[in-house]
């Protein structure tokens, strides 16, 4: 890995960050008159904590981090592009990721006017860490590696994602929004062997809060001081923050959620492995699953007649004919299967 100073775009190096009195004072203030708020309407008028310290020593528990190598974010969104606003230098710089994957990776390069690599995947949706590298140049920053992958649902092999952190000079980034749904190890257990390491993860999923945004990122620690700097100063508001801590009072909860969704996915393989406009299910390590179909673009069309929503990635690279359907409730399983069935 070259010295994160090389890395970091040299106007984010050399950036001095907006500060607000409580990012300065760390004490128990009984009075509050830093930020021009208004003094009535508690609680709702005073800002959050910019750096989310009650939250991110809870999740240090339940994630087994470091507080202190703990980025949470309006989502994963803004971690990702907040690592483009940090490392990549617009009209200069590129990055290199699997093809297919998450879409917010091409959209946040786009945006940040990056040269963005695709890196097609193998028959079994797998890379080789020397395809990944042979794409890139010495203005590579980047490398984007979603496992389980989306929409393929499948884990990238571990070791071609270790050999590729070993051996990139830059950042590698992988996106394990799925992974309480896989029974891989998760690779942010393994930070400390990777300074080059970024791993995201989100309360969207496993954690059933997607209404509430929030995202999370896990890196070496000056990594996580880079974004902090960049960050917007009140970038979590104090409702997510109050509601994630709410639910992370329960993780057994989420425990039960996850087993019961696995579950329902090995029930649904077997019911789509006997319909007979389903073609193939791709092995799945997450909370949905990919599946091939005789006419995807016919069923799915059918299917929102029906009200019953599901994803087309049939214009996908390597998934022509493919919905992509997550993992209901048990009802709601039973509703796409009854429609299903009577094609």
């Amino acid at each position: 890995m070259k010295p994160l100073s090389e890395l970091i775009r040299p106007n984010i190096w050399k950036l001095e960050p907006y500060s607000s009195a409580r990012n300065e004072y760390g004490g128990a203030a009984q009075v509050l008159l830093d930020a021009n708020e208004n003094p009535y309407n508690c609680p709702y008028n005073r800002y959050p904590d910019p750096l989310q310290k009650e939250l991110k020593a809870r999740i240090a528990q339940i994630k087994g981090v470091d507080a202190d190598k703990i980025f949470l974010g309006n989502g994963s969104d803004e971690a990702i592009d907040l690592a483009y606003r940090c490392f990549t230098r617009p009209g200069i710089d590129n990055v290199v990721a699997i093809e297919p994957t998450y879409g917010m990776y091409k959209v946040c390069a786009d945006i940040n006017d990056v040269e963005y690599r695709r890196v097609l995947l193998d028959a079994d949706f797998q890379v080789k860490a020397d395809a990944l590298l042979a794409a890139c140049d010495t203005n590579t920053k980047l490398i984007w590696i979603c496992s389980p992958n989306n929409p393929t649902a499948n884990n990238i092999r571990r070791d071609e994602i270790v050999e590729t952190i070993r051996r990139f000079s830059g950042i590698v980034i992988v996106d394990e929004a799925y992974s309480d749904f896989s029974s891989e190890r998760p690779l942010r257990l393994d930070l400390s062997q990777y300074a080059n390491l970024v791993v995201l993860n989100t309360f969207s999923k496993a954690w059933g809060c997607a209404a509430i945004r929030l995202g999370m990122a896990f890196a070496d620690k000056a990594i996580i001081e880079i974004f902090n700097k960049v960050k917007y100063p009140y970038n979590v508001n104090a409702l997510t923050q109050r509601t994630a801590l709410e639910a992370l009072k329960d993780p057994y909860a989420v425990d039960k959620w996850v087993k019961t969704i696995l579950l329902e996915r090995g029930r649904m393989v077997e019911a789509f492995n006997l319909l007979p406009c389903c073609i193939k299910v791709y092995p799945s390590d997450a909370n949905f699953l990919l599946a091939k179909f005789t006419d995807a673009q016919a069923i799915y069309d059918y299917l929102k007649a029906a009200g019953i929503i599901v994803r087309n990635r049939t214009r996908v690279t390597l998934c022509g004919d493919c919905l992509r359907i997550t993992i209901g409730s048990k009802g709601e399983n039973n509703a796409l299967l009854s429609a299903l069935r009577t094609l």
